[in-house]
C-alpha cells in the first residue's frame, strides 16, 4: 500500500500577521481532516486517517498471521491424510489377507468332503466285496461239506 506524503512547510517570510500557533494548527488540521488530510506522530501529511493506517497494518500483521497458520494446518492435515491413506492401504492388505485365508480354509473344507464322500464310497464298495466274499464262502462251506459227505459215503461204501 503506498501512502501519499505531503508535507508543507512555511516559512518566516510568509508570516505576515501574528497569529496563535496552536489555534491555527488545530484549524488547519480541521480543514485538512475534511479534506482527507492528516498529520501522522511526525507531523507528516497523510492521505490515510492515522486510525485507518493503524488499523490496516494490524489487519496486514492478523493476515500474515492467519497465512503462517493455514500453512501449519495445511501441512499437519497433508500428514494426516498421508497417515490415514497408509493405513488405508494396510487395512486394504490385511483384507486381502484375511479374504485369501478364508478362500483357503473353504477350499481345504470342500477337499476334506470330497475325500470323506471318496472314502465312503470306499468303504461301500468294500462291504459290497466284503458280502460277495461272505456269500461266496458260504457257498464254498457248503460245497465243501457236500463233498465231505460225498467222500465219507464212498469211504463207507467201500
Amino acid at each position: 500500500m503506498t501512502h501519499l506524503l505531503l508535507t508543507a512547510t512555511v516559512t518566516p517570510s510568509e508570516q505576515n500577521f501574528p497569529r496563535e500557533p496552536r489555534r491555527e494548527t488545530a484549524m488547519a488540521k480541521d480543514i485538512l481532516g475534511e479534506a482527507g488530510l492528516h498529520f501522522d506522530e511526525l507531523n507528516k501529511l497523510r492521505v490515510l486517517d492515522p486510525e485507518v493506517t493503524q488499523q490496516t497494518i494490524e489487519l496486514k500483521e492478523e493476515c500474515k498471521d492467519f497465512v503462517d497458520k493455514i500453512g501449519q494446518f495445511q501441512k499437519i492435515v497433508g500428514g494426516l491424510i498421508e497417515l490415514v491413506d497408509q493405513l488405508a492401504k494396510e487395512a486394504e492388505n490385511e483384507k486381502m489377507k484375511a479374504i485369501g485365508a478364508r478362500n483357503l480354509l473353504k477350499s481345504i473344507a470342500k477337499q476334506r468332503e470330497a475325500q470323506q464322500q471318496q472314502l465312503q464310497a470306499l468303504i461301500a464298495e468294500k462291504k459290497m466285496q466284503l458280502e460277495r466274499y461272505r456269500v461266496e464262502y458260504e457257498a464254498l462251506c457248503k460245497v465243501e461239506a457236500e463233498q465231505n459227505e460225498f467222500i465219507d459215503q464212498f469211504i463207507f461204501q467201500k
